[in-house]
């Protein structure tokens, strides 16, 4: 736990660091866009935009875990990370059809830029994201937030190449079309950065289960586990983007009842080693639900004017035997 705590200090300290340098590359480029007339200047500055707020929710998602759970709410406040990314991934996709907007108008009427200052701060703009890039690197393969918020400097970085390139190539040739042009680049770069985290979001929050996992193939190792006949009604969901939760029934072979703990433990090792599922509710020998499918059927609650028995589920009741075990557990 101690060492966990100084790690989480550490992170917490590189990435406050990265925040400041990129919030005053951000200003710069903002600034500078508009001084220099540059749209590739200030494609960037939205570019930028886009990876301070991954930063800044790497930074919350150490903070909110902190939060402890509580009766109103029994999962904390880690869902707010996956709403913000939401937030921030249709506000910059928005940004992005704007760029391809002003991009469009100026490759039909060419502006005049002032290539010489848009070099310069282009080239600020980079020295701040490689010393961001070198800060978060010692950690990148510690967390997987930090290896994300520093793959997402490299490329701010990469972006600022591109606009350094395309302002030498205009201070010597005079070609302003080619602000435009390198816009609509890094336009494609934000689409394609706010579509992904628009599309993961939205998952999370449709309780999709986890990118790359099938259900299937973990209830199948799960069934592998020794003492276990079957499992069924399972559910896979993403509480955050590191928080794995997983729900199911697993039926235990007869000469294991007295063993029941010990089974399901075996199982939770064996998702938070295979899966990284950290948050597991396993509900021991549900004897009429054996023959159940394996992903678990959802029904409404009775309406209005209807019984409880006109909704009844053939696989609702679950007979528990003399050992019938509910079991939750979260690392």
């Amino acid at each position: 736990m101690h060492a966990d705590s100084h790690l989480d200090r550490s992170i917490t300290g590189r990435l406050k660091y990265a925040i400041a340098l990129t919030t005053l590359t951000l200003m710069a480029e903002v600034v500078g866009g508009i001084w220099t007339n540059s749209l590739a200047l200030l494609s960037d500055a939205a570019h930028v935009f886009l990876d301070l707020f991954a930063l800044v929710l790497s930074l919350a998602a150490i903070k909110l875990a902190s939060y402890p759970a509580s009766d109103t709410r029994t999962f904390g406040w880690h869902r707010a990370e996956v709403f913000a990314s939401f937030i921030n991934g249709a506000t910059v996709f928005l940004m992005a059809l704007g760029i391809f907007y002003e991009a469009v108008g100026r490759l039909m009427h060419p502006e005049a830029v002032k290539s010489l200052p848009m070099l310069l701060i282009a080239t600020l703009g980079l020295v701040m994201n490689l010393i961001s890039a070198t800060a978060l690197h010692g950690h990148s393969h510690d967390d997987l937030n930090v290896r994300s918020a520093f793959l997402h400097v490299v490329g701010d970085a990469a972006a600022s190449v591109g606009v350094i390139v395309g302002g030498l190539i205009i201070y010597f040739t005079g070609w302003y079309v080619l602000d435009a042009l390198i816009s609509i680049g890094i336009g494609c770069v934000i689409f394609a950065g706010s579509w992904r985290v628009l599309r993961e979001a939205a998952h999370i929050l449709l309780e999709g289960v986890p990118r790359g996992m099938s259900t299937r193939q973990v209830a199948d190792e799960m069934a592998g586990v020794e003492g276990v006949n079957a499992v069924h009604q399972m559910n896979i969901w993403t509480i955050c983007s590191h928080i794995l939760a997983l729900s199911a029934h697993v039926d235990v072979k007869p000469e294991y009842k007295g063993r029941q703990a010990e089974v399901l433990r075996q199982i939770e090792q064996l998702l938070f080693e295979r899966y990284h599922i950290t948050h597991t509710t396993l509900q021991a020998e549900c004897t009429r639900c054996v023959d159940g499918p394996v992903i678990k059927d959802l029904r409404h609650r009775p309406r209005h004017g209807q019984s409880h028995d006109d909704h009844h589920h053939p696989h609702a009741h679950c007979t528990h035997g003399p050992h019938g075990h509910h079991h939750g557990h979260s690392h």
